[in-house]
């Protein structure tokens, strides 16, 4: 769908529909959290009209059909609910279920879904602007800066040009990021609830020329414009906590790419480092 509010799109076409579909748009301005995650039957049912009536309200509103809707209100809730709601929704889709087997099974899924969407040209196109990159730039906020850290934590054994962008503020963010220009890459991590700082960074990157690869959820997300690579990753909410399990497999992915084609130097370098890591004992040894 376009991208704009669909909240404001319903608003919009609301005075002109017909009663019982001015009904369904009414319940879902009121409850979006809760119209996200119930069958159109069961929409229908709260405000007494049929299924059929959910299904073509849908597609007056430019979707194929309910299910489209229903995807396009679960993006939305994404970037719009509070902790608190997110806590409430999903107490409810978990209900009395096994907790550890709902989650890692979800994480599952989202990992699959990632392998079946996510675009190789841009995954190849990401790797080979990492590689050519004059500076690399990691930024990534909140939740996701723990991503980010992973990312350099592994980019700084392999590249020696690797800039970890960490920050409290808008002032400090352009002053860690002064120096990029169009030779180098900024690798700008986020998703929902989207980070400003991040947003910024993206902007300032796309002003000077820069290469910008996005790791983010979706191409409504406000940093997926501006990327020349978009790397897409399933992220749904678990309570509070944001799922990062596909977004960690695509940055696994990223080194392993990066390793096989720098092979040789890898073996030179992880040579050097496990000397290194055995003089001055830096791992535990562990007794057979």
């Amino acid at each position: 769908m376009m991208k704009q509010d669909l909240l404001k799109k319903i608003e919009v076409l609301l005075p002109s529909m017909s009663k019982n579909r001015r009904a369904i748009g009414n319940f879902i301005l009121e409850h979006y959290d809760k119209a996200a995650y119930i069958t159109a039957a069961k929409l229908g049912s709260q405000v007494n009209v049929s299924e059929s009536t959910v299904v073509r309200f849908a597609i007056e509103l430019g979707f194929a059909g309910y299910p489209e809707l229903q995807q396009s209100l679960q993006e939305l809730i994404r970037t719009k609910l509070t902790s608190l709601q997110r806590i409430e929704i999903t107490n409810k889709r978990i209900g009395d279920s096994d907790v550890l087997e709902k989650v890692l099974n979800s994480d599952i899924t989202k990992i699959r879904s990632t392998l079946d969407t996510i675009d190789r040209d841009d995954f190849n196109r990401a790797v080979s602007a990492i590689i050519d990159a004059k500076m690399i730039y990691i930024v990534g906020m909140r939740s996701a800066a723990s991503l980010a850290a992973f990312l350099s934590f592994y980019f700084r054994l392999i590249f020696a040009n690797v800039t970890l962008v960490q920050t409290t503020s808008g002032s400090e963010l352009f002053e860690q990021i002064l120096r990029l220009n169009k030779e180098d890459v900024l690798i700008a991590i986020t998703f929902p609830r989207y980070s400003k700082n991040v947003v910024r960074s993206v902007e300032y990157a796309k002003h000077i020329g820069a290469h910008i690869i996005a790791l983010t959820d979706s191409k409504l997300s406000p940093i997926a414009e501006s990327a020349d690579s978009l790397l897409l990753a399933k992220s749904d909410m678990a309570s509070f906590v944001d799922s990062l399990v596909a977004p960690l497999s695509i940055i696994n992915a990223l080194i392993v790419a990066i390793s096989k084609i720098k092979q040789e130097e890898f073996i030179d370098i992880f040579g050097k480092l496990e000397n290194i890591w055995e003089e001055y004992e830096v791992y535990e040894k562990t007794h057979e």
